[in-house]
């Protein structure tokens, strides 16, 4: 099975509890007004094998605490999706939150059909006409969503954030094109 991704980071610490792995999925049919992630949107970039995917998220699991996965809209490749956290627990990774601008009730399908793939699920477009003032969210529409068990590590963070909440983590390419894993406060990135 082939996916787009966009870019795979490890460590990501602004995108749930720990040092995580963070994989954004390339390509996004929901494209928000004002998202800061305009560089995944196409869905036009190159296909890799989701075996390379798992390959390049095995060399970080003996120090990651969990996946975080993010887009573009990872519900826009569904089957990739399934594959790649098929494949992230079938070798044992840690726990799994996923970023969708879909509602809860477009992706319960996919969750049902793929039951305990996904621990928490944040879900809901960013809206730049509502304020953000909750943590992990882009907007205040946004809904955190906890699965099971291991979804309880992420009640945390079902709350309105503090301003030592509000940091990113900053990646650099080997062109030496800097980028950003967070969410950022309104007017940071200016």
């Amino acid at each position: 099975m082939k996916v787009r991704i966009s870019r795979l980071l490890f460590p990501v610490t602004t995108l749930g509890p720990g040092h995580r792995v963070g994989l954004w999925f390339q390509g996004c049919s929901i494209r928000c007004p004002g998202c800061v992630s305009l560089d995944t949107w196409a869905d036009d970039g190159p296909l890799t094998e989701t075996a390379e995917v798992l390959d390049a998220l095995r060399r970080h699991l003996s120090r990651c605490d969990g996946l975080t996965v993010s887009g573009g809209e990872p519900f826009d490749q569904p089957d990739a999706l399934a594959a790649v956290l098929g494949g992230w627990r079938a070798m044992g990774g840690g726990d799994v939150l996923v970023f969708t601008g879909r509602e809860l009730e477009d992706v319960e399908p996919w969750l049902e059909t793929h039951s305990g793939l996904v621990d928490a699920l944040m879900t809901g477009p960013f809206r730049s006409d509502l304020p953000a003032t909750r943590l992990m969210r882009g907007s205040d529409n946004q809904q955190l969503h906890v699965f099971g068990e291991a979804g309880g590590r992420f009640a945390a963070y079902d709350r309105p954030s503090s301003p030592s909440d509000r940091r990113l983590d900053v990646a650099f390419e080997p062109d030496g094109t800097a980028w950003f894993a967070g969410i950022p406060a309104r007017g940071d990135l200016a």
